[in-house]
């Protein structure tokens, strides 16, 4: 006798679990409101290097794992590397296994869209603007090998990216990609990035201190840590860089300034921690793609948030943060906020205007858009 759940097959382009990093927090809490209002996910997961996760099975029908080919092959392919190295016929194979709907995360799992699925309910969870994001990438990598690959996935993924007129609906992560996609593709539906918060949380301030986070492997990071070391190197309010990955030219900075320090964290509870701590977080970034879930994290666990343009800009968020750009600027708002305590006033604004980020009406946004095609189907 069949299920009479919904089906839904849901293809991730890397482990969601820990949920410890951008892409897979929004793709892990989707998982989890969706399965929590209902719909029963068969789950097929590329993995390579984060491991088979028991915590996914609590909220799947099925996990499946595979393998990515990252050979010298896929790399000089005419397609984008993220893709290709995520072609999979066993993939293929299991999905052809039920007749369940398709989402897609990201353009990187959308290889086997064109020849296999054209007859199911697809949509594709555009996560970025995908060669803005590669392009980004090219501008803040030092090394000319990585630089050149940037450059070159981000032209390969720009022709590909056509790919998105051929699935029913595409899921923009951001107003400012929801408006990119809609002037080039129909059923573009704007469904907010998913997360961890159900609501707002403070903890007391026994300590005044600035907070910049981000995993120190990634280029952007690498460039906004300094800037920040650059902003607090010219003031005296005390700054902590946390990172769960160490990086000693940073680290060497930080120690020649008695206000700066680093800090290497663990666990997820751990960063958690600062954040709810820090009277201010800083919040640089010189890549605008998609919507940052450090933004989000901050917005709702935090103080006061000091971002530039880059990072806030056409997300509907703007009045809830400081805005600066410059250096200079960055201080002055540094220390202006330094003298401030955040308000219940300015409490009860944010939680307003973060209303939009509730994962379990976005889950049943996408319930809804897959039982309206299926019953638009039915009707044809």
């Amino acid at each position: 006798m069949k299920s009479k759940k919904l089906q839904l097959n849901i293809i991730s382009f890397d482990v969601p679990y820990p949920a410890n990093y951008g892409g897979v927090i929004d793709v892990f809490y989707k998982l989890k409101a969706l399965s929590e209002i209902g719909v029963e996910i068969f789950l097929h997961t590329f993995e390579y290097g984060r491991g088979q996760q028991k915590e996914l099975e609590k909220y799947c029908k099925k996990v499946f794992y595979y393998p990515r080919n990252n050979s010298l092959s896929k790399l000089i392919s005419r397609k984008p590397f993220l893709i290709q190295s995520r072609y999979s016929d066993d993939l293929i194979k299991n999905i052809k296994t039920n007749e369940a709907p398709i989402l897609f995360e990201g353009l990187h799992t959308t290889a086997p869209l064109l020849e296999h699925f054209s007859d199911r309910i697809t949509l594709i969870r555009a996560h970025n603007i995908e060669h803005n994001y590669y392009n980004g990438l090219y501008k803040s990598e030092t090394n000319k090998l990585k630089k050149y690959f940037f450059l070159l996935e981000s032209f390969r993924l720009k022709n590909y990216e056509d790919i998105l007129s051929k699935t029913d609906y595409v899921l923009s992560i951001s107003p400012f990609e929801h408006n990119y996609f809609n002037q080039k593709f129909n059923s573009v539906r704007y469904i907010p990035v998913f997360h961890k918060h159900n609501q707002m949380k403070y903890k007391g301030c026994s300590e005044k201190f600035a907070l910049y986070h981000g995993d120190l492997r990634v280029a952007d990071n690498k460039r906004a840590a300094q800037f920040a070391i650059d902003i607090f190197s010219k003031i005296k309010y005390p700054l902590k860089i946390v990172s769960s990955h160490q990086n000693k030219k940073l680290m060497e900075l930080a120690d020649k300034y008695e206000n700066i320090s680093f800090i290497q964290i663990k666990t997820q509870q751990e960063l958690d921690d600062y954040i709810q701590s820090a009277h201010i977080n800083i919040l640089p970034t010189f890549q605008k793609t998609g919507i940052k879930l450090k933004l989000i994290n901050v917005l709702f666990s935090g103080r006061f948030a000091i971002v530039n343009d880059e990072m806030i800009s056409d997300t509907g968020l703007e009045s809830l943060c400081h805005i600066a750009n410059s250096k200079e600027e960055f201080r002055k708002k540094v220390m202006e906020l330094a003298k401030k305590e955040f308000t219940e006033e300015e409490f009860k604004q944010r939680q307003e205007g973060l209303r939009v980020f509730n994962t379990q009406q976005n889950a049943l946004q996408i319930k809804e858009l897959i039982v309206s095609k299926k019953n638009k189907s039915v009707l044809s």
